[in-house]
């Protein structure tokens, strides 16, 4: 293992079906972000023979690839490699033989992870980036199947399948694309599998999946859909729309099928097996829905890594943590965020008991998140950080956020105006209700008006109180200071309120007593 005060490090993840290359650069808010991901397909587990050798065809694949990553890794000054072997390595008779052979090739010292360790680092993964206190996670490899169930985010149990996509290939489809009779016999097979742990039946709660496979039949889902949004991590299906794609893959021939967008043309033959696989787990288990964690097994062992001398497993609270590295990697001034949240509560809290802006107590961590990032993009450039602030945060992955959630955050933090939310809002117009698209529209001018009442960043606001009535708004201002340029800003700019609220804002700024 390594130390974590270095910038860049890497890791390699030798599958039954790919084998992956890694680098990852720490970044000084802590997150770490992919530089480098480079992917080789080897098909292990096909070199596996039936007395459980490795053969030597399959040796010389891995040594090829190991050595092709090792001319990688050679160009980076790393800190540190992990190299770590799940299951055809793991179930191989010459294991000790393939690790000495990675090692004469590359110098690479190789970690074969057990059962258990390869499903705990999945189950680590999902609860270090998503919000999910309770689910099963899924990850297909192809070799073999980890599964997990948590409860109040803390592991409760864990089973290692022997089967993955390559196996259930193997098993029972003879050609590239299964036929009807063959998804049949995968799909009795797999009930007969799942039903012999007790503890999948029923459990009702979120089904996460991790890997490649899931992955591709999320970037399927999206591309059918046309989705608006980038990114896949949290992104969620219901069993219909797994029905959908698994019946829309099978109308296709073998070479069609490896064309399919968000298919990758090296899963085309696994694909329908894998989908399978998902599709009767949510019927056994009854899941509430499918998410796919874009984090896994590599993130997993990073997770470890990083909380070991904090004496902890998991982050205490994962929207927090992904918040702080927002504020960290935009230089956000977390002072001029405090008062903001400050001043902006109040006036929340009087729209609130008024009734108007269709605001409600459920919306107050939407205001708080909105004031943390509110125009962001100016970290990029102030004449267009509107645009800039939006496209970042409904296109940028945030731990802890289901894809509506940011979509909400990126509309009020982003707001200039009306015109401007309604530019925003058109691709997902579908998305909301009409009160709630008042709602977000009035959160975003709120946020702009609060702004402005700190536009010099020296607080000197320092109580306020609102009178508001069936025509007008009333805002007491109380200052320790000149407020000249505050005043300046906020007559110019509570307009986006009061066409919000359909309500004249009268502001009264005074020396506080």
């Amino acid at each position: 293992m390594f130390p974590l005060n270095e910038e860049k490090y890497a890791i390699i993840d030798i599958g039954s079906n790919t084998i992956r290359l890694v680098i990852y650069l720490k970044e000084k808010s802590g997150r770490f972000q992919e530089i480098e991901n480079v992917k080789a397909v080897a098909r292990l587990k096909n070199h596996l023979e039936e007395n459980h050798y490795l053969n030597q065809e399959g040796m010389g694949i891995l040594a090829n690839i190991v050595r092709s990553f090792k001319e990688v890794t050679d160009t980076y000054e790393l800190n540190g490699i992990i190299c770590v072997a799940t299951a055809t390595i793991r179930q191989a008779e010459n294991k000790a033989e393939i690790i000495q052979k990675i090692a004469q090739e590359s110098g690479y010292d190789t970690r074969i992870l057990s059962e258990e360790e390869e499903a705990y680092y999945g189950y680590l993964a999902v609860v270090n980036s998503t919000t999910v206190s309770e689910g099963i996670t899924i990850d297909i490899g192809g070799g073999s199947t980890e599964l997990t169930y948590f409860k109040d985010r803390q592991l409760v149990y864990f089973k290692s399948m022997p089967f993955g996509a390559l196996t259930l290939k193997q098993m029972f489809v003879e050609h590239d694309v299964p036929t009807e009779r063959e998804m049949e016999q995968i799909k009795t097979y797999l009930q007969q599998q799942f039903t012999s742990i007790p503890w999948l039946y029923n459990k009702q709660v979120h089904l996460i999946g991790i890997g490649g496979s899931a992955r591709n039949m999320i970037q399927i889902d999206q591309a059918l859909k046309k989705y608006p949004l980038a990114g896949v991590h949290q992104y969620r299906i219901q069993e219909n729309n797994m029905g959908y794609v698994k019946n829309h893959l099978r109308k296709f021939p073998f070479k069609e099928l490896q064309k399919v967008e968000g298919l990758s043309k090296d899963r085309a033959d696994i694909i329908l097996p894998a989908i399978e696989v998902f599709h009767t787990l949510y019927e056994h288990t009854g899941a509430t829905s499918f998410m796919l964690s874009r984090k896994g097994l590599r993130d997993g062992i990073f997770y470890e890594q990083i909380m070991h001398d904090f004496g902890i497993t998991k982050f205490p609270n994962v929207r927090e943590e992904s918040f702080n590295e927002l504020i960290v990697d935009f230089n956000i001034n977390y002072k001029q965020v405090h008062q903001v949240i400050t001043i902006a509560t109040k006036i929340f809290d009087a729209l609130r008991n008024s009734g108007l802006g269709y605001v409600g107590k459920i919306d107050y961590e939407l205001l708080k998140r909105g004031a943390y990032v509110f125009n962001l993009g100016k970290y990029i450039d102030s004449e267009s950080s509107s645009q800039h602030t939006f496209y970042l945060l409904a296109n940028r992955t945030i731990d802890g956020l289901m894809h509506t959630e940011r979509l909400k955050i990126a509309l009020v933090a982003s707001f200039k105006s009306k015109h401007k939310f309604k530019q925003y809002l058109k691709p997902f117009k579908e998305w909301f209700v009409k009160e709630e698209k008042k709602k977000l529209q009035t959160i975003g001018a709120l946020l702009k008006l609060a702004y402005c009442f700190d536009s010099t960043k020296r607080n000197i606001v320092k109580d306020m109180d609102m009178l508001v009535d069936e025509e007008v708004i009333t805002i007491h201002v109380y200052c320790d200071r000149d407020w000249m340029p505050e005043a300046y800003q906020v007559e110019k700019q509570k307009k986006h309120l009061e066409k919000a609220l359909h309500r004249n804002i009268n502001v009264c700024f005074c020396y506080q007593q």
